[in-house]
């Protein structure tokens, strides 16, 4: 344990490198998905509905999974650095509630993508536009939280 802890204080600009990359590709993943959500309700032939859960599976098994995994898995290392400090934090706390909140989103996401894929989809298309913004509200308390740290 000592080693791995080594390693992780001496690789934590690394990691919270690789982690922020981890981050960025997941919110592009969870800004597109939607958007495909979209169109895809208001697609009326079957081209179209076929290419569309083509996009979405792609993206999600893709994009939005593994980079959810790798953020996930680079978050609880950087916590593991100094876990006392984070737990004692008030900002930390508000963030991790919100990241919570949203791999609740993303699994939302999955069962939105295979009420499509089985041509199951009951929602309009203002529904996605409005469940697309979702995660701009998370990664604005997310982002602040991190750097301005309020509480």
């Amino acid at each position: 344990m000592a080693l791995i802890k080594e390693f992780l204080l001496g690789g934590q600009s690394w990691i919270t490198a690789f982690h922020i990359i981890a981050v960025v590709s997941w919110f592009a993943a969870l800004f597109y998905l939607p958007r495909l959500f979209v169109y895809h309700a208001m697609a009326e032939d079957r081209i179209s509905i076929e290419r569309f859960k083509i996009m979405e599976r792609k993206l999600y098994r893709g994009i939005a999974n593994p980079s959810m995994i790798v953020a996930v898995a680079l978050g609880i290392a950087l916590f593991s650095i100094y876990p006392n400090y984070f737990l004692n934090s008030g900002w930390f706390q508000v963030k991790l509630a919100l990241v919570l909140l949203l791999i609740a989103y993303h699994y939302s996401c999955l069962y939105l993508l295979k009420q499509f894929r089985d041509d199951r989809n009951t929602r309009s298309h203002v529904f996605y536009r409005w469940f697309n913004e979702i995660p701009v509200l998370m990664l604005i308390g997310i982002v602040v939280m991190v750097i301005v740290r309020p509480f």
